[in-house]
C-alpha cells in the first residue's frame, strides 16, 4: 500500500510547509478547523475533537499520522484548550488504532521539560519530562507524551516518533515569544542565565518530512547548536537588558493580574528563570541530522529578516 499521510493542524504554521514538502513524496490529507479551499493536498474542515475522524482515517485509508494540532497561545478557555489538546490527541490515538495506522509523528516541544530550578543544564530526552500545571502549554504537552507512552504500550504496532523543538524561528514567525523579541528593552530574571536554543522552521519540517517517510522512532530534541542568553539577544538586537530580581517580577505580575492589566501571574517569572536547555547530540549522532544553522545564527536569521537588526 502507498503511503497515505494525514497532517493535523495542516493550515497552521509548520503544516503549510510540510503539505508542500511532502506532496511529492506521498499522498497527502490534512485536517484543521479553517474553510478553505485548498487543491494541493486533500483537505477537511474537522475538529481533531470530531467522531468523524475514524471514518475520515479509514476513508482515505491513512498509513501515517503527523500530529501537530494543539493550542500554541492559550485562550480564556482553560477547559476548551485541554480538550482540544489532550483529548483531541486522545481521539486521533484511538482513530489511529481502530484503521491501522502504522506510524504516527508528534510535535511535542522542549517545554514539556518544565520550568524548574534543578531541571540540568542542558535538558536529555531520557531526562524526566515535568510540564508545569501552571503553564497550560507545557503541562499539555507532558500529559500528551504520558498519553503516548502508555499507548505505544498498548498499541505496540503503531510506530511512533516524538519531536521536542526548542524555540522555532523563521523568517516570518510570530508568536508570544517573538513579541518579548519586539519590546523596547527585554527582561531578564537576576542570578539566572535561562537561554534560548533555537531551532530553524526549515530543519523542523525537514526532520518531520525524513522521520515520517523513513518511519523513524524514538525521542529527539530539536535544537541548533550552542544556546543565548537573553543578554546575549538584547545586544544582538541593540536593544537595552533590563535585569530585575524575582521577587520584584511576581509582585508586578501579581497585581497586574489582579487589577486586569495583564493575562500573566506570578507563576510566569519561571518562564524567564528556568527555561529548558536542549542537548542535540540525538538528533545528530542517532537521527543522523546536523541542523543548518547554530542557535545564534538562526536567531540572526529571524532578526534580519523582521527588520530588528
Amino acid at each position: 500500500m502507498s503511503m497515505k499521510i494525514l497532517i493535523t493542524g495542516s493550515e497552521g504554521y509548520l503544516g503549510q510547509k510540510l503539505t508542500l514538502l511532502l506532496h511529492d513524496f506521498a499522498e497527502v490529507y490534512g485536517i484543521d478547523i479553517i474553510d478553505k479551499n485548498i487543491s494541493h493536498y486533500h483537505y477537511q474542515r474537522m475538529d481533531i475533537r470530531a467522531p468523524q475522524l475514524s471514518e475520515f482515517i479509514r476513508q482515505s485509508q491513512i498509513t501515517h499520522v503527523i500530529h501537530l494540532a494543539s493550542i500554541v497561545q492559550p485562550s480564556d478557555d482553560k477547559h476548551r484548550d485541554f480538550d482540544i489538546d489532550v483529548n483531541g490527541t486522545r481521539n486521533l490515538l484511538d482513530a489511529c488504532a481502530e484503521n491501522d495506522v502504522r506510524h504516527i509523528t508528534v510535535t511535542s516541544s522542549g517545554a514539556a521539560y518544565g520550568y524548574h530550578a534543578d531541571n540540568p543544564e542542558w535538558l536529555r530526552e531520557t531526562d524526566k519530562i515535568r510540564g508545569n500545571k501552571s503553564f497550560p502549554y507545557s503541562y499539555h504537552k507532558r500529559l500528551v507524551e504520558e498519553m503516548l507512552a502508555e499507548f505505544a504500550q498498548s498499541h505496540p504496532e503503531i510506530s511512533q516518533l516524538i519531536l521536542r523543538p526548542g524555540t522555532i524561528l523563521g523568517k516570518h514567525t510570530n508568536n508570544l515569544i517573538t513579541s518579548l523579541f519586539r519590546q523596547n528593552r527585554l527582561l531578564a530574571i537576576r542570578g539566572s542565565k535561562s537561554p534560548f536554543v533555537f531551532i530553524w522552521d526549515e530543519d523542523v519540517v525537514e526532520i518531520i518530512k525524513r522521520g515520517t517517510l523513513s518511519s523513524k522512532t524514538g525521542i529527539y530534541n530539536l535544537a541548533g547548536d550552542g544556546a543565548m542568553s537573553i543578554q546575549e539577544i538584547a545586544r544582538t538586537l541593540g536593544k537595552p537588558n533590563l535585569t530585575l530580581p524575582a521577587g520584584l517580577v511576581k509582585t508586578a505580575l501579581l497585581l497586574g493580574s489582579l487589577l486586569k492589566l495583564t493575562r500573566y501571574g506570578p507563576d510566569q517569572v519561571d518562564f524567564l528563570r528556568y527555561r529548558p536547555v536542549l542537548d542535540n547530540a540525538a538528533l545528530k549522532n542517532e537521527f543522523s541530522f546536523t541542523p543548518n544553522m547554530t542557535s545564534r545564527e538562526v536567531f540572526e536569521f529571524f532578526a534580519r529578516h523582521q527588520g530588528l537588526i
